[in-house]
């Protein structure tokens, strides 16, 4: 098991940059990737970014995702927050390239405008 947990999230102003972090505990040897979705009021769940243990990186839009699975914490860093960016921010843990296994509770961030 997997256990992961967010931190970061809160109201900040639109234009304001942000740092979202998530610490990994467990069986963290077993994990491939570590990533980011959001979901937004009455949107689906939505792919952010992704880092794997070797570094490479997927990313979309504005953000920036660093970290170092082998040292189980890892970091979403967005610049210029707009309203369109108030979500739940999802870190997840996968074991292979193809799925996400383990899903934290989430954190919310509200851009207020």
């Amino acid at each position: 098991q997997v256990l992961l947990v967010e931190s970061g999230g809160g109201l900040v102003q639109t234009g304001d940059p942000l740092r979202l972090s998530c610490a990994a505990s467990g069986r963290t040897l077993s994990v491939y990737r570590m990533g980011w979705f959001r979901q937004a009021p009455g949107k689906e769940r939505e792919f952010v970014a992704a880092i794997n243990r070797s570094g490479a990186t997927s990313v979309k839009g504005r953000f920036t995702i660093s970290g170092d699975i082998a040292k189980n914490t890892v970091y979403l860093q967005m610049r210029g927050a707009s309203p369109e960016d108030t979500a739940v921010y999802y870190c997840a843990a996968g074991l292979t390239r193809s799925n996400w296994e383990y899903w934290g509770q989430g954190t919310q961030v509200t851009v207020s405008s």
